[in-house]
């Protein structure tokens, strides 16, 4: 992850700017740098490596600018160097970005036909020589920037400075959270509120799509549309946990809402961006001679390590056994020699997981880990570590874990099916395509809550609800069920959808609600006629699909639409709404959603 900030002062901001970003460095640690207004002319200050190198750079050549902008980069286009570091200029403009710029390479070529000279490896200089070609042609900064903006797909934050422009600061968020402080004749900029917390009490988060023009008398914030628009001030320093929250009720809620930016992340790390290509690391195994995949996890870990069987059965055609870590060791498993052994933990420490890790490592397997936290034990303990970038998970129910999960193992299949010659590069182009828009598609998933509050009011009510999938998407229904238990305590169950005329169907009846994840792909007639047997019986249907409600033939109670992406994206994309609907019909039923009954976010014990 990037961290960005910028402050619009009366004295000299460099020294902020780097304390500030010092609080950001959880975010990234492979460059940072600095710009400033220097007498209305640009400049900055870059260094490769840790904050520190650029703190001794700044005391060798000091900036004395008003105005400035600062960023620590985790990189993602382009190798950590300083000519890759942010902030990005021209003459004109300096940006400073969070986030991913999906088409950067339409734009570039399109710029560069008019004239514009790239510099870097980054998708970010997109975004300075779109707004400086605005400027170029008689545009002023805000409608140059505002122009830029409707051009940019992808998930991204953005900090905007101006030469000869003073008293002006632009900010952007789309997928990628952004805070803005008030202080007295000053204005302040921050990836989040923690960055901000020395020089202000007083913090707006923008919204999703908003974009904000920053001057020192105040702060004007658009929506995606244009139109002006108010954002609540919060005190944060009335509690901590309200800064940490955001906006968001609870912790659960911040961090459905932060997978666009935490998947984009994750997937950074294991692509080429611009190559449209996997860069997976050396996990010290020759993948191309692997004769199998061993996984293990628990709970919601476990069904994102059932996804990946799916993945890497089908597209790199190597057979994958998984396990519940708790039952693995215990059936002493014989394991296949040069084997490649996956464990999938958020913390690191899970008990169950750790012993079968110990288990397959003694049975001389390749060890692989997929955490969150990088020094934990099962990290420790690995051969190899595939991290997952998604920040603190705070919320007991994993959200932003199980995605990063699923891009780590997604991006682990393709690998695999490269080295084995069962993807072909121009499948490998599909596929990586196929992931670099998932951010994009989570972000315009997560404006509807309006829908799922409404069946938050139905689902409440309910004592049994049933969850369905076919195929890859059995997992999600699983997964689906485990939510809804978690924190809202209602009897849920997933079902593969074929196996319900062998035994469950004899639960439904019109009190049974039954939640079917059903994309448009070629197992949705096999599971529309699932449907039919269920509506036959008086069950409520909630249907989760990119497909038209009209296709079912059934009456349906709920129709929750999902975009249009590549079906081998569907496992991210899906798990936004099954989240969604156990938040909500938790709130609903005002259970204690972030820390619910009898469940830890670490299981250390067996």
């Amino acid at each position: 992850m990037c961290g960005i900030v910028g402050i619009l002062s009366n004295k000299p901001v460099a020294i902020d700017l780097v304390d500030a970003l010092r609080r950001l460095e959880y975010r990234g640690y492979d460059s940072a740098g600095i710009a400033t207004l220097e007498s209305g002319h640009l400049d900055r200050r870059r260094a490769e490596g840790k904050l520190r190198n650029l703190e001794t750079r700044l005391h060798d050549e000091p900036l004395q600018g008003h105005v400035g902008i600062g960023h620590t980069r985790w990189a993602t286009h382009g190798r950590p160097t300083e000519r890759n570091a942010h902030p990005h200029m021209s003459a004109k403009v300096g940006v400073v970005h969070n986030g991913i710029i999906e088409n950067y390479r339409e734009l570039k070529a399109e710029l560069t036909a008019r004239g514009h000279v790239f510099e870097t490896d980054t998708d970010t200089e997109a975004v300075v020589h779109l707004v400086t070609d605005g400027l170029d042609n008689g545009l002023e900064p805000i409608a140059a920037t505002k122009a830029a903006l409707h051009k940019l797909q992808g998930a991204f934050a953005l900090g905007i400075i101006f030469a000869g422009h003073d008293d002006l600061m632009i900010a952007a968020r789309k997928g990628s959270p952004l805070a803005i402080g008030y202080g007295p004749g000053e204005v302040y900029l921050g990836s989040d509120a923690i960055a901000l917390a020395p020089f202000t009490d007083t913090i707006t988060y923008l919204d999703e799509g908003d974009w904000a023009v920053m001057r020192r008398s105040g702060v004007e914030i658009y929506d995606e549309a244009g139109e002006r628009v108010d954002r609540p001030k919060i005190k944060s320093v009335a509690s901590a946990l309200l800064v940490d929250k955001g906006n968001h009720r609870h912790f659960m809620a911040k961090e459905i809402h932060e997978q666009p930016e935490v998947v984009s992340h994750t997937l950074a790390n294991y692509l080429d961006m611009g190559a449209g290509t996997i860069a997976f690391p050396d996990l010290g195994i020759d993948l191309a001679t692997i004769p199998r995949v061993t996984i293990s996890a628990c709970g919601t870990a476990y069904y994102a390590g059932l996804v990946g069987k799916y993945w890497i059965e089908r597209y790199a055609r190597v057979p994958v056994e998984i396990d519940i870590a708790s039952e693995f060791r215990y059936r002493e498993a014989p394991l296949i020699d040069g084997g490649l052994a996956v464990f999938v933990s958020q913390s690191g420490e899970t008990a169950d997981t750790l012993a079968t890790l110990r288990y397959c490592k003694a049975g001389k397997q390749r060890i692989v880990s997929i955490v969150n936290v990088r020094t934990s034990t099962i990290a420790r303990e690995s051969h190899a570590v595939l991290p997952t970038l998604a920040g603190p998970e705070i919320g007991v129910a994993s959200t932003k874990a199980f995605s990063c999960q699923l891009s780590a193992l997604a991006c682990l299949a393709i690998a695999i099916g490269r080295a084995k010659g069962t993807i072909t590069p121009a499948l490998e182009a599909e596929l990586v395509k196929a992931l670099i828009e998932v951010p994009r598609l989570m972000s315009s998933m997560l404006h509807a809550d309006g829908q799922y509050e409404e069946l938050a009011q139905y689902l409440s009510k309910a004592r049994d609800v049933l969850f369905l999938g076919r195929g890859i998407n059995y997992p999600l229904a699983l997964e689906g069920a485990l939510k809804l238990k978690e924190i809202s305590y209602i009897h849920a169950e997933g079902y593969a959808a074929g196996e319900l005329k062998h035994g469950p169907i004899a639960l439904i009846d019109e009190n049974v609600p039954v939640i079917v994840v059903a994309p448009d792909d070629d197992l949705f007639e096999k599971t529309v006629s699932n449907m039919q047997e269920v509506a036959a019986r008086g069950g409520q249907i909630i249907l989760i699909s990119d497909a038209p409600p009209e296709k079912t033939g059934c009456k349906l109670v709920a129709h929750i639409k999902v975009p249009k992406g590549h079906g081998f994206a569907n496992p991210l994309l899906y798990a936004v709404p099954i989240q969604l609907i156990a938040y909500h019909t938790a709130v609903t039923m005002g259970t204690d959603v972030d820390q619910p009954r009898n469940l830890a976010k670490s299981v250390t014990v067996e």
